[in-house]
């Protein structure tokens, strides 16, 4: 008998139907009613609630490498389902097998209160007798993207895309679906639009979410990539409609493969989908809320500390008592709440392919690292060090401890890339070893800050003890993931922050654990602006870490400038400190006890773009941060002719309103308030600068 399993959660409408047959179809997921009108009934195959591909199994349908028509996907069939409530909130399960292969699947829809975004993956179980290989298992599909109004998706369909890359991050860019070839000239094509990531780098060229906007209906659908590794989605179209399926990493792009044996369990890597009504920072808005829900507590992520670090455009990862000390007595005169010292505290010279003991350089520290971080104590700042813990490096003295099981292998070699070896977190004695370096920092050093780089790509993955290279780099993600679970458990007031050369590995699984994530490693203030101001739509404004470094050589506008790309989010300062002349290093003092003023608000602040997503090259670029009936405005000024510009406050037009320039104090130029219009109205007279306003609603 058919039957219907309608949910309305958190303002989302999810319906899926079972046929008579068991097969079972997803037709609905929408901020809004399911309408019958949009779908036909010859339509409705099309609707599967997972696709699944295993080896040796058929394909139907024309699909060229994308992922639809799989089997035994299309043979899976409903058995039951469970639909109930835990801790975040609603919980769906669907549970289906396979009659021929004894393969059952749970597709999960794990919904958080107050988001209007749910948690998909998908469990599989072989309760079969043979053992059975997996290619590829969604964990969530959707078809009919385009199916609510009357225009053709070509004409309505916006992708916003985060496009990134070192020193490049966050180059979000908005494409209509003809843009990207993928036109609506046929009921279903082999073309495919979609991100794909393959290797230790979630976010080398992508960051793992996308944005899809129905301009005409004012709706849009996002979603994200839970995983440190490899991950693939695709928007397909097929029986008259756009399909999306997200997924970790296949067989086809990422060179993953499981041999799932009798008995045996996988669970996919987790997806969060969401929809609403209205545009992009709508759905900035709904994520950000999710990414606060999901995220580990703490105390970091409320208090905001500012964080010195000596690294850019200071010491350059060369750091030692002599240079230090200066260092931390002006930081500590600003404002500064931690030291960290960066890369290069643990080898005399060039370090860079002996790192993995980490123990300190008695070069560089003739009193020992701890006369150091004693002194930072003493200033009243919590010390810091830099780390690179998943590495080590090809000529490491501790290389003399280890055999081949502690790193990743390919065609019998250890996999090499920029000069060290990727260390396996699947091995005990890999784990001894890291939790050995954190204890020491910790316990006997007083380290309560650390900065966890990763500078390397360890490609496809490890074949050791795996079914397959991307396998292997599967469950060293895991692993990894596992191991900081226990760190935090361990040491719950200790803050490490996410880096990867910056932002290479900026994505929910590891942003759930981390307060705090490093955003790029960009060298020029300028460009740093549009990275910065864009970064709310990635991650929470506070947890993303943003460089302000002031120059030795720079005017006050620099400072400024440097300052302001921060204020908004999470202030990573750096810069020879020490040598800036009073007025310049007041500046510097003056923002930072700015930002201790409204931190408290930033934690539960929505980021709006009232000059639209930021672009490289743009004149103009502005971000907005709003709590309550506070608005914080950043503004900068990059280039043109023009003085003045006209910033769009949609959400207080007709509100009656104080607007005042909030940092630096006194500077040129000013800002007004038009409720009528709802704008902000801002001069600033001179290109390469920047300001902070504040709105208040009276």
């Amino acid at each position: 008998m058919k039957q219907a399993i309608d949910i309305v959660e958190n303002g989302l409408y999810l319906l899926l139907e079972v046929q008579e047959d068991g097969d079972v179809r997803l037709l609905h997921f929408g901020p809004r009613p399911f309408d019958p009108q949009t779908v036909q009934e010859a339509q409705k195959p099309g609707f599967r609630l997972l696709e699944l591909q295993l080896t040796g199994e058929d394909r139907a349908e024309y699909h060229g490498r994308t992922h639809r028509a799989t089997y035994p996907g299309l043979r899976m069939r409903y058995t039951e389902h469970r639909d109930y409530r835990n801790g975040p909130g609603r919980k769906l399960e669907v549970e289906l097998a396979d009659p021929e292969t004894g393969l059952q699947a749970v597709q999960h829809f794990q919904f958080y209160d107050g988001t209007a975004v749910a948690r998909a993956w998908v469990t599989l179980r072989n309760a079969g007798k043979e053992a059975l290989g997996v290619e590829y298992v969604s964990s969530f599909a959707l078809t009919g993207l385009a199916k609510e109004g009357e225009l053709s998706r070509d004409q309505k369909m916006k992708l916003y895309l985060p496009h990134t890359g070192w020193q490049s991050e966050l180059q979000w860019r908005s494409y209509l679906l003809p843009e990207l070839g993928l036109s609506h000239l046929t009921d279903r094509s082999s073309k495919r639009v979609g991100a794909s990531n393959t290797g230790s780098w979630s976010a080398a060229e992508h960051i793992p979410m996308a944005v899809l906007e129905n301009t005409e209906t004012d709706t849009v659908l996002f979603w994200q990539i839970e995983h440190n590794g490899s991950w693939h989605w695709e928007i397909i179209d097929q029986y008259d409609h756009l399909t999306l399926l997200v997924s970790g990493p296949t067989e086809h792009d990422n060179h993953w493969w499981v041999n799932l044996q009798p008995g045996g369990v996988f669970e996919s890597v987790p997806v969060a989908a969401g929809a609403a009504e209205g545009g992009f920072e709508r759905a900035a808005g709904e994520l950000t809320a999710y990414r606060r829900r999901i995220r580990r507590p703490n105390e970091d992520n409320r208090l905001l500390r500012v964080i010195f670090n000596d690294y850019m455009n200071c010491l350059w990862g060369s750091p030692t008592t002599e240079k230090l000390l200066p260092l931390i007595d002006a930081a500590a005169e600003v404002g500064c709440e931690y030291f960290c010292i960066d890369a290069g505290w643990y080898a005399p010279g060039e370090w860079w392919d002996g790192v993995g003991e980490w123990l300190p350089s008695a070069e560089r520290f003739p009193g020992g690292i701890k006369e150091v971080l004693d002194y930072i104590r003493g200033k009243g700042m919590i010390p810091g060090l830099w780390l690179e813990l998943e590495v080590m490096g090809i000529r490491s003295p501790k290389l003399a401890e280890t055999d081949d099981s502690w790193f990743f292998m390919r065609h019998g070699k250890r996999v090499k890339d920029r000069s060290r070896y990727q260390l396996d977190y699947r091995n005990p004695a890999v784990i001894k070893h890291a939790d050995e370096v954190i204890r020491r920092l910790v316990e006997d050093y007083g380290v309560g800050y650390i900065k966890m780089d990763y500078n390397i790509n360890a490609g496809v993955g490890t074949e050791q003890d795996a079914d397959s290279v991307g396998d292997g780099l599967l469950q060293h993600n895991r692993a990894y993931l596992a191991w900081l679970d226990r760190v935090f458990a361990k040491y719950p007031d200790l803050v490490i922050e996410n880096c990867s050369s910056g932002g290479m590995r900026m994505d929910y699984a590891m942003l759930s654990r981390h307060s705090i994530q490093s955003t790029s490693d960009q060298e020029n203030y300028m460009n740093y602006a549009a990275i910065a101001a864009a970064s709310p739509a990635a991650l929470t404004p506070e947890q993303s870490a943003v460089w302000s470094y002031p120059l030795r050589d720079g005017d006050d506008e620099e400072v400024i400038f440097n300052m302001v790309n921060a204020l908004l989010l999470r202030v990573h300062q750096s810069g020879h400190l020490a040598e800036l002349t009073p007025r310049r290093r007041e500046l510097v003092k003056e923002a930072l006890d700015y930002y201790k003023s409204i931190r408290a608000d930033i934690p539960e602040a929505v980021p709006f773009w009232p000059l639209g997503l930021p672009e490289q090259g743009a004149g103009w670029i502005s971000l907005g941060l709003r709590r309550d009936g506070k608005q914080y405005v950043a503004v900068w000024r990059i280039g043109g002719s023009e003085a003045e510009q006209t910033l769009p406050i949609p959400q207080l037009a007709g509100a009656a309103a104080e607007a005042r320039l909030a940092y630096p104090a006194g500077a040129a130029g000013g800002c007004a308030w038009d409720a009528e219009a709802g704008v902000l109205r801002v001069t600033l007279p001179e290109a390469r600068t920047a300001r902070v306003f504040e709105i208040t609603a009276k």
